[in-house]
């Protein structure tokens, strides 16, 4: 299955952007490795004219990676390939690419392995080898849905397995895991599991905001989705900061992942804000004064969103259109919260039958300060004062929209984003339609500045950290024996054969233990003793039936019935193995950055205690993938809607209102927002 998987995913149009990002990849690596010669080179020599040379090629080869670099940030910033198909009225949202890897083959060195580590004939394991190999290489094109997402956390918990198998703290295998940085396309190089367990947890999160960035976000069930989506993607990153501390590869380097978290969570809150505003905002005070603090919530975490962007080094490397993204969302989202206040305040005069209490409560609660001399209860009541800070925030608005679109124009790879613009001119159409609808030509120059909106938000986007990195599996390697005795850790004799031969029906040992059976209370003077058979031996083949898997009873049942002839046994015995973990130290393992030693980073290898228990392999099953199936509320006559780039013009009277604003609401004078 993920062999279809794999190859129904080659057409799609985010597939042609991972194979030009390998691509990418492969050509910065021969640049780098030409780069690494040349500075070899530069040292190495003392003639004038080679170094002129020398540095002429450098300078060439720096060049080309300069290139090769801005191509990699406009595959980061092609947004548009990871939208929903329907997608039209919506800002489009950020989803992170999936890390490039090299395929790596396992086939000979686990043959080996098995062979001297096990004493099995490693060439019985080759389907179980070419299986393992055929999931890592279906992880590299997952599919953007559910069955993508278990592909890879079935990949991810084959890892501590093969780990336990093949993976010894007392040296390396001899295989290489590369992975290529998501940002900047240099490759990293390790020895051991860790960079690839936290590259497949990337690709994790990656794939749930493809996902997210998938979803219909104009349907109910659609934002849920995206929502989840978002909040799961930021759980498994956050996991992966706090888990792999020392990862090598930059685009998982801890300041990297707060951002990137940072970013996804951002996204949820923009979601929430959507699924808010889709049923329709009620046009009345105090509906529009909840939407402008959810709005002023949504600009205040871009604007976090926006800072970490801008940090050294982080600013280096994150694409320009992820950080313009995050400065026009949040002028545009403060601008709509200005025009939310501004609409209650000029739409919705203090009249005999509202509660002047509760409005006075609510005005202040929306303001951390007010212009000198006035009181919320002022502006209620007192009809001027009320307009002029409603045109205040009207004013705000329309410059917070104007730096929006400024700010949009700076990035080439925006312009590409025609439903952004319509969205924001819309916006920007919508508050100056609503500053000339009270302007008053009498009236003097007014320079009251609008006081800030409090942020506040009844719905925040949270991590959430989803079963789905682990599930179920069974060991491809489950017939080299139980893990908690045949691991790669542990060290035991060759399998020796011990002829048994019952003396009055007794055998002269008792079996104990799960699986596999021990040896105990051997009788030192018996015909078994005599063979060679020890204390504390493990039986791991009765005649020809492996019995690596046999409880007592089941071993007992094949030596019952034993004849005078007696029968052969196989038996291995345990040898000193690793020094405990907390006097392990752990070894240095060399990480390689395009093709050349780079770092040295301390590996800890954490052994599971619990691994001595068989039945610590079971990991709880996955729940099925959230789904949900609310229905879209229809809007009443009553409710307002946020603008949108909806350029059909054909949407029937019945259906819920696009949420954002669009070129055709410009000259729209219904009374929907």
């Amino acid at each position: 299955s993920e062999q279809i998987t794999f190859d129904s995913n080659l057409s799609t149009g985010r597939s042609k952007l991972q194979n030009k990002r390998a691509s990418l990849n492969q050509q910065i690596i021969k640049q780098m490795r030409m780069r690494a010669g040349a500075e070899n080179l530069l040292k190495a020599t003392s003639n004038n004219k080679v170094k002129e040379m020398v540095l002429l090629e450098l300078s060439y080869v720096n060049s080309n990676l300069q290139l090769l670099m801005g191509q990699l940030e406009g595959l980061n910033s092609s947004v548009e390939v990871y939208q929903s198909s329907q997608e039209t009225a919506n800002i489009p949202l950020i989803a992170l690419g999936l890390k490039e890897t090299k395929e790596v083959d396992f086939s000979t060195l686990f043959k080996d392995f098995i062979l001297e580590h096990y004493s099995e004939d490693g060439n019985s394991y080759e389907d179980e080898i070419a299986d393992l190999m055929d999931l890592r290489q279906a992880c590299r094109t997952p599919s953007r849905n559910e069955a993508g997402v278990e592909l890879l956390a079935k990949y991810f918990s084959h890892l501590p397995l093969m780990e336990s198998r093949f993976f010894s703290p007392n040296r390396q295998t001899g295989i290489f895991f590369t992975w290529y940085d998501s940002f900047t396309g240099v490759p990293v190089c390790q020895q051991n599991l860790s960079l690839e367990k936290a590259s497949i947890l990337f690709n994790m999160a990656a794939l749930y905001s493809q996902i997210a960035t998938r979803s219909d976000r104009q349907t109910i069930t659609g934002l849920e989705e995206a929502i989840s989506s978002f909040q799961i993607a930021a759980g498994i990153l956050n996991h992966l900061k706090e888990t792999f501390t020392h990862t090598p590869s930059y685009d998982m380097s801890p300041a990297m992942l707060s951002m990137l978290i940072r970013m996804m969570l951002a996204q949820a809150q923009e979601c929430l804000f959507e699924k808010t505003a889709l049923p329709g905002i009620r046009n009345q005070f105090y509906s529009l004064m909840k939407m402008a603090q959810e709005a002023a919530k949504v600009s205040e975490i871009y604007d976090q969103v926006h800072q970490s962007m801008i940090q050294t080094p982080i600013k280096d490397n994150v694409p320009f259109f992820w950080s313009t993204m995050s400065q026009v969302k949040t002028n545009h989202y403060r601008s709509m919260a200005h025009y939310f206040v501004a609409s209650a305040l000029l739409d919705h005069q203090l009249g005999p039958s509202d509660d002047e209490d509760q409005q006075e409560k609510t005005l202040s609660q929306v303001y951390d300060r007010l212009p000198e001399g006035r009181s919320p209860l002022d502006i209620l009541k007192k009809k001027d004062e009320r307009e002029r800070i409603g045109k205040a925030h009207i004013r705000r608005a329309i410059l917070g929209h104007e730096e929006a679109l400024r700010i949009y124009s700076l990035c080439h790879h925006l312009n590409k984003l025609e439903v952004l613009q319509d969205i924001l001119k819309a916006s920007h159409q919508r508050s100056l339609n609503k500053y000339s609808e009270n302007e008053n030509e009498e009236e003097f120059a007014d320079y009251t500045e609008a006081p800030d909106i409090i942020s506040k938000t009844e719905h925040k986007a949270e991590m959430e950290f989803p079963a789905t990195t682990k599930v179920k599996v069974t060991d491809f390697f489950q017939r080299l024996g139980p893990l908690s005795v045949f691991s790669a850790k542990q060290r035991w004799t060759a399998p020796r054969t011990i002829h048994l031969r019952p003396e009055d029906r007794d055998l002269g040992f008792t079996l104990k233990g799960e699986t596999p059976v021990q040896v105990v209370s051997l009788d030192p003077l018996c015909q078994a003793a005599a063979d060679g058979l020890k204390e504390g031996d493990y039986i791991v083949a009765v005649s020809d039936t492996d019995c690596k898997w046999m409880s007592v009873s089941e071993v007992m049942r094949l030596l019952k019935d034993v004849n005078e002839e007696g029968i052969d046994i196989q038996v291995v015995s345990m040898m000193d193995s690793n020094p405990p973990m907390s006097l392990h130290i752990s070894y240095q393992d060399a990480t390689f950055c395009g093709n050349l030693p780079k770092t040295y980073s301390m590996i800890c290898l954490a052994f599971d205690d619990d691994d001595k228990n068989p039945k610590s392999r079971k990991v709880t099953k996955k729940s099925s993938f959230i789904s949900w199936g609310l229905k879209n509320k229809l809007k009443s006559a009553s409710t307002l809607s946020l603008p949108t780039a909806d350029h059909s013009g054909a949407l029937p009277w019945n259906k819920p209102c696009p949420t954002f604003p669009s070129s055709s609401s410009y000259n729209n004078d219904s009374a929907l927002y």
